[in-house]
This record gives C-alpha cells, sequence and structure tokens, in this order.
C-alpha cells in the first residue's frame, strides 16, 4: 500500500514456502535470501500491473496465536469468489486452496490473500 517496489522481511523456512507459493500464484515478482548463518532476511519484490497498482490488495490474517483456525479439506471455499487465495499449512506443506482441496487435505488456515 506504500507503493515500495522492494520490501524486507526476516527469513525462515516457513517464510519461503510462503513466498514460493505467493510468487507462484503472482502476487510477487521474486525474493531472495540475504545474509549468512544468524542474520537472515528476505528481500521480496512486489509485483505491480501495467496501471502501477499493486497485485496485492489486502491480506486478512485467519489464524492467530490467541485462536487457531484449523479446516477439513471438505470446508475450503474459494476467496472472494475465486479471486483470492487462501494459505494453508498442511501436513503435505504451505499450500493454497486448490492444490490442498485436490490433494485432499486440510491443516491451518494462515491467511487470505486478495
Amino acid at each position: 500500500m506504500a507503493g515500495k517496489s522492494v520490501v524486507t522481511a526476516p527469513y525462515s523456512k516457513m517464510t519461503d514456502a510462503i513466498l514460493s507459493l505467493l510468487e507462484k500464484e503472482g502476487y510477487i515478482k521474486s525474493f531472495s535470501k540475504v545474509g549468512k548463518k544468524l542474520i537472515k532476511t528476505v528481500d521480496i519484490e512486489l509485483a505491480y500491473d501495467e496501471n502501477n497498482s499493486p497485485k496485492i490488495t489486502d491480506v486478512y490474517r485467519v489464524s492467530k496465536l490467541s485462536k487457531r483456525v484449523y479446516t477439513p479439506a471438505k470446508d475450503i471455499k474459494p476467496v472472494r469468489n475465486g479471486y483470492g487465495t487462501l494459505v494453508i499449512s498442511t501436513p503435505k506443506g504451505i499450500l493454497n486452496q486448490t492444490e490442498a482441496k485436490k490433494q485432499n487435505v486440510g491443516g491451518e488456515v494462515l491467511f487470505k490473500i486478495w
């Protein structure tokens, strides 16, 4: 929303899995790991369309530290009538709603993005 082209975040394996999913979905252009040993960060290049508006318009965090939200595969619904993506942490890794439905696996609902 600030109009920045590159954002920096702390690195973890989960962040890496989420960013690779968002890159595959087209919400970010690319990301790269920076740093060694203990201090690692990720530089994320955000994606913009031809009108210079960001591809990510909003993010809604579903599962929080105070309230974890889990869903079975049969209860997974599309986000924003198919215009958004639901990111789920499953035993088979970080998946979006279509992959989780296809593999018939549920898990913790992390966030919705559109």
